[in-house]
């Protein structure tokens, strides 16, 4: 099932459910029992008002083990935000009134989800095809023979140099994409070092589900490492579904 704008507004209209969020925000990946020390109801409470999240897209569950943690999804917040928001808004400013509007603290993963009404394999050429990857990813397209093992880079003519570079680590067309990741775009977010990012395609009906599973970030690691996660999937998104392109300033940063 598609997420769809009602079931994100109807998801924020709750206090205790924003509440939520804000935990999350303040330290993602927490398992159920740790949210609910943070809130004051039952366990059952705390289920279904995440239950409800989920629903929304605004909190991804995954398993580690055996707990089952609970992340911030940013992405519908951020498609919110494309829509009504960045006509008026400075060019981050991509969260609502009730979220905090910057990233205080770093943790050691991030996860995204989107739903994209698109195949597998249409999904699986925009991650890998540098011209349709540029088109979404700040003007920056991908060099690479996508083989395990072989290094990739991020590049545009707008830059002197790589952008950004890693390995090919898993590559299992079309559900599956694993690389590692380091940014070069200033000496601040060299100092990050190497991270991992993961994506997941599983089709849905006529769409797809993709998850984005961006870890082993250092504790310090600075917020641009993965700060625009949620600005590109919302033009991934928007490419396949309507074959136009954001016009965010951040979107056309290398364009």
């Amino acid at each position: 099932m598609l997420r769809g704008m009602d079931d994100v507004f109807k998801a924020l209209a709750d206090p205790t459910r924003r509440s939520l969020l804000d935990e999350l925000f303040e330290q993602d990946g927490q398992t159920l029992g740790k949210l609910e020390q943070r809130l004051p109801m039952t366990r059952f409470g705390v289920m279904k008002h995440l239950k409800v999240l989920e629903e929304a897209g605004l909190v991804v569950a995954r398993r580690r083990g055996r707990e089952k943690l609970h992340y911030l999804n940013a992405v519908p917040i951020r498609l919110v935000h494309d829509r009504w928001v960045s006509k008026f808004a400075e060019p981050w400013a991509a969260t609502l009134s009730e979220l905090k509007t910057s990233i205080e603290e770093a943790v050691m993963e991030k996860v995204f989800e989107i739903y994209i009404k698109t195949t597998p394999e249409r999904l699986w050429e925009a991650l890998t095809n540098s011209e349709m990857r540029a088109k979404y990813s700040f003007g920056v397209g991908v060099e690479t023979d996508w083989e395990p093992g072989s290094r990739w880079q991020g590049v545009t003519p707008k830059a002197p140099g790589p952008i950004s570079h890693g390995e090919v680590l898993e590559v299992d067309p079309p559900h599956r994409l694993v690389q590692s990741f380091q940014a070069l775009w200033s000496d601040e977010v060299k100092q990050a070092g190497t991270s991992r990012v993961t994506y997941e395609i599983e089709p849905v009906g006529d769409s797809c589900r993709l998850t984005v599973i961006h870890d082993r970030l250092p504790e310090d690691v600075n917020n641009e490492i993965y700060g625009g996660w949620p600005m590109i999937l919302s033009g991934l998104k928007t490419l396949l579904e309507t074959g136009e392109t954001l016009t965010t300033p951040g979107s056309l940063m290398y364009a």
